[in-house]
Order: C-alpha cells, then structure tokens, then sequence
C-alpha cells in the first residue's frame, strides 16, 4: 500500500511539473497616459481617451491628471463608458492620478496626498495571472521643472531668462525645492512593503522631471542640455533602490532613440497651449514606466503612443527620429505622449 502510495504521488508529481512547464506565459500590457485634465483641453478628448485605451487593450492603465471636474468622478465615468463599448475594467476613484484594471481590485490607497495641487502618488494592487501586483500611478510635483533652466527659461513661471544656467549644482539645487524627491521616497518606502511581501511592483507616471540616463555625455550638446550631464534625483533614488526604466532598458542610447513623451505635437490643440519654451528644444522624456525585477517577469516591448512629430523651438514638427511611435486612433487627447509596455508573466 505504502508503495502504491509512493508511486501515486510521483505521478501527480510528475504531471504537476509537466503542466507546469506547458502553461503559456501570460502577457501583461501596462498603459501609461497623462490626459491633459482629462481630454478637456481638446474638442472630443474623453471620448479619445476611450478609443484609445480600447485600442491599445492594456491590462492596467496609470492616469496623470484626473480632475472630477463639478463633482462627477472621472474613473467612474470612464468605466461606464467603457464597458458600453464593450470593454469591462474596474477602478476607484480618486484625485490627481488613477488606476483602472481588467482585474477586480484587491485594494488602493493614496500613497503622497495632493498638497496645493503639486503631486499625488496612488497605489492600487490587483491580481493577475496568480500573481498579486502593486501599481502606482505617480503625478509628480509640476513646479520648479529645473530642466528648462539650462534652456534658458524659468521652471516656474516659463518666463525667459537673461541667459541659460549652465551650472549642474544650481539646476539640482532648485530640482530639490520641488516636491518630486519627496514624493518618489514616500513611493520607494510603500513599494519596499509590497516588495517584502512577494508582490511584483510597477510605476507609472508623469514625472516632470527627465532622466539621469538622458542627460548623459553623449547628450550634453544636444537638445540645449548646454553641456551639461545631470543626475535627476528621481530616476537616480528608483534606479538604487533596484527599479528598471522599462524603456531605456528595450533602448539603451537616448542619442538614437531618445523616446521623447513632451511636448507632443497634438494637431488638435492651438500651438499656444502645447509650447512652453518657444526659443528652445525642450523634447524630454518625463513620462515613465518603471518596474522591479522579478524570476516571473519578463519585458517583451515598449512603444511611445501618440501623434508624429514634437514642438520645437515654438513649432509644430513632424520629426520622429526612431521613436518607436504607435499612432493613435483618431483624435490624441493629451499633450504627452503615452507609453505601452509589455511584459510575460510566467
């Protein structure tokens, strides 16, 4: 009996390992989008919102720049709206940045409250393929944007300078009078939980602020970086606490494909509400998708999505060098562009 026994659970053993090992990956597609006050700011922007998160299928979307604007919540309405055409998602409502998901919610929290408008971090965890996740949606404070300094113009007021500031220390210096350390510390400290607690960990957010891994030596005389090579507190606390940047990971060299999320060149908004630095190149990338490495996870793809082109020293152009750019469908929402990423979940 004993033997019988043995041979039995060797053979559930056996079959376990076996259909274990022919289960098909699971793909999990992260959407993050900036929607512009929620697509108010062009004729048609919510129902843009819609057609594009249903043609983009994500699993989870991160958004920058909820509103509920006279009292009607913004994630609500967007369910209803999708799921008349179709598409069911679940969400919580919340204020400055939000989260919606194919999966029923497990929980959300506000990680960094709004303070006078300038930021929020929200976290939302979901489980998905047998796989508990944590996301958080991170609005980063949009005041005293230091990378304008370099270009010659004040990250506060958007006013031109006398002259470019050409200093690293006095750009970082005023980097730091902003809230966005602040609010990626409080976001680090809860992701440190979710990662002791065996949960995969994803961000993504508009941060208003670039990269260190975009203003390099191979970058300091382009796009009026004025020489200089910078280590942007953001990415630099997420980078040593172990987070990838999903999309300098697919594409290492921001000279080829620099990935470039701001400012859009939207054809369905006035010039005027897209150029804030009209004697400058001020194409950055200040929208992100990070996440923690994980034996189960695997980043397949990232695109850039949005409209053609940038503006540049106060004009619409249609360059595109290599930015890996899905179109949108129709009519584009937002002055940012988004950023899909794909993952395999094993």
């Amino acid at each position: 009996m004993k033997n019988t026994m043995k041979r039995l659970a060797l053979l559930i053993s056996l079959i376990l390992c076996c259909l274990s090992a022919s289960y098909p990956r699971t793909s999990l597609r992260v959407l993050q989008f900036n929607i512009w006050q929620e697509g108010t700011m062009v004729k048609g922007g919510f129902d843009a919102i819609v057609e594009n998160i249903i043609a983009l299928n994500p699993d989870v979307v991160t958004f920058s720049e909820v509103r509920n604007y006279q009292g009607v919540q913004f994630i609500d309405k967007l369910l209803k709206a999708l799921a008349a055409r179709g598409a069911e998602y679940h969400g919580r409502n919340s204020v400055s940045t939000g989260i919606i998901a194919k999966e029923e919610i497990i929980s959300q929290e506000v990680v960094y409250p709004l303070k006078n408008d300038r930021g929020s971090v929200l976290k939302t965890v979901v489980d998905i393929g047998n796989h508990e996740m944590a996301f958080y949606s991170a609005h980063l404070d949009w005041l005293n944007c230091s990378s304008y300094l370099p270009r010659g113009y004040d990250g506060c007021t958007w006013k031109e300078l006398p002259s470019p500031v050409t200093d690293a220390k006095t750009v970082i210096d005023d980097n730091r009078t902003s809230m966005r350390d602040d609010e990626i510390r409080a976001l680090m400290a809860d992701a440190d939980k979710e990662r002791n607690h065996g949960r995969m960990v994803f961000i993504g957010g508009d941060f208003n602020e670039p990269s260190l891994l975009d203003w390099t030596e191979k970058t300091k005389n382009l796009r009026d970086h004025n020489g200089l090579v910078i280590d942007w507190d953001c990415s630099r606390l997420l980078l040593d606490f172990g987070f990838k940047d999903a999309f300098r990971e697919m594409y290492p060299d921001p000279v080829k494909i620099p990935g470039f999320t701001f400012p859009a060149n939207n054809p369905d908004a006035a010039l005027k509400k897209l150029c804030w630095a009209p004697r400058a190149d001020d194409r950055e990338r200040i929208d992100y998708i990070y996440y923690l490495p994980d034996g189960h996870l695997r980043l397949k793809s990232v695109k850039v999505v949005g409209p053609k082109g940038f503006i540049l020293y106060g004009k619409r152009t249609a360059e595109a060098k290599d930015e890996k750019l899905i179109r949108p469908k129709g009519v584009w929402p937002t002055d940012h562009k988004a950023l899909l990423a794909i993952f395999e979940i094993k």
